[in-house]
C-alpha cells in the first residue's frame, strides 16, 4: 500500500513537471511571437544578500545566509526568473530545502556552503479581468535540486510549485495583492514529506515614483509531518536610484515555530 502511495506521489510530481515545463516553454515561444511586434523586452540581474535565524520549530538554532542572484527576463506580461543561490547553513544537522528549514534532519553540528537550489519560474499576466482593475498572474515554478545533501543544503530532489497571483490598485498609491500556490515537493531517500500550500498577502504604498513600502503576511504549510507551519511578517522598502537600478531593504519577523525568530537583507538590481 505504502508502495502504491509514494508511486502515485512520484507520478504527481512527474506530471506536474511536465505541465509546469510546457508552460515555461510556451511562455518563451509566445515571447518569440510578440518579439517582432514590441520593443518592451527587458533583462534584470539583481542580488539579495540575507540571513535568517531561528529554531524553525526544531530543538535547536539554525543559521542561514542566502545571497540569491536573479536573472529575469520580461516581455510584455511574460517574464522568467531564474534564481541561482549560493547558502551557508550553520545547524545541528537541519533539514533544508529551498533556502530554508522544513524540519530536523540527523548529524552533528555544522557549518556547511556551497550552490543552493535553483530556481526556475514562468509567469503570465492577465490584466483588468472580466473588465475589472484586477491583475490576475498564473504562475509555474519549479526547484532544481542543484544543492548538496550530503552538506545538508538541500533534499536532493526537485519540487514544483503552480499558483495564482491577484493584484489591483485601491488608489494611486496604495496596491494590494495575494497570491497562492500548491507545491509538489521531491521525497528524498528515508524520509516522507508532505506537498503544500504555500501564500502571501500584502499591500505596496508608492509614496513617490522612486520609494515603494510594502507589508506582506508571508507562511507555507509544514513539509515534515508533525512540524509547525511557517508564519512570517515581512517589511520592504524600494528605492529606484535611476531609471535602470534600484535597492531594496527587508525585514523579516517570524511569527510561528516554523518560522526564523527573524530575517534581514539588503539588495541592488539593474535593468539593462
Amino acid at each position: 500500500m505504502m508502495h502504491y502511495f509514494l508511486g502515485q506521489m512520484t507520478s504527481a510530481i512527474k506530471n506536474s513537471m511536465i505541465f509546469s515545463l510546457l508552460l515555461i516553454f510556451s511562455l518563451l515561444i509566445s515571447s518569440q511571437s510578440f518579439a517582432a511586434k514590441t520593443e518592451q523586452a527587458t533583462i534584470s540581474v539583481s542580488a539579495t544578500p540575507s540571513f535568517f535565524t531561528g529554531t524553525f520549530g526544531t530543538n535547536t538554532t539554525t543559521n542561514i545566509t542566502y545571497i540569491p542572484t536573479y536573472i529575469k527576463y520580461k516581455l510584455n506580461d511574460i517574464s522568467l526568473k531564474l534564481t541561482v543561490p549560493y547558502i551557508i547553513v550553520q545547524s545541528n544537522g537541519a533539514a533544508v530545502s529551498g533556502g530554508t528549514v522544513i524540519g530536523v534532519g540527523k548529524g552533528a553540528s555544522r557549518t556547511s556552503s556551497g550552490l543552493g537550489d535553483v530556481w526556475l519560474e514562468g509567469k503570465y499576466t492577465l490584466h483588468h479581468v472580466l473588465g475589472s482593475s484586477f491583475n490576475v498572474t498564473p504562475y509555474s515554478k519549479i526547484k532544481f535540486a542543484t544543492s548538496s545533501k550530503s552538506k545538508g543544503l538541500g533534499t536532493g530532489k526537485n519540487d514544483v510549485e503552480l499558483g495564482m497571483g491577484v493584484r489591483t490598485r485601491v488608489s494611486s498609491q496604495w496596491f494590494p495583492f495575494v497570491r497562492v500556490g500548491y507545491r509538489f515537493v521531491g521525497q528524498p531517500t528515508g524520509r516522507v514529506l508532505n506537498d503544500i500550500l504555500t501564500y502571501r498577502t500584502g499591500v505596496s504604498y508608492a509614496w513617490n515614483r522612486e520609494s515603494v513600502f510594502t507589508v506582506m503576511f508571508s507562511g507555507r504549510e509544514a513539509s515534515q509531518p508533525g512540524f509547525s507551519n511557517a508564519a512570517d511578517m515581512i517589511v520592504a522598502w524600494n528605492y529606484k536610484l535611476e531609471t535602470n537600478m534600484g535597492l531594496q531593504l527587508f525585514g523579516d519577523k517570524g511569527l510561528s515555530n516554523g518560522s526564523p525568530d527573524y530575517g534581514v537583507g539588503a539588495g541592488f538590481s539593474y535593468r539593462f
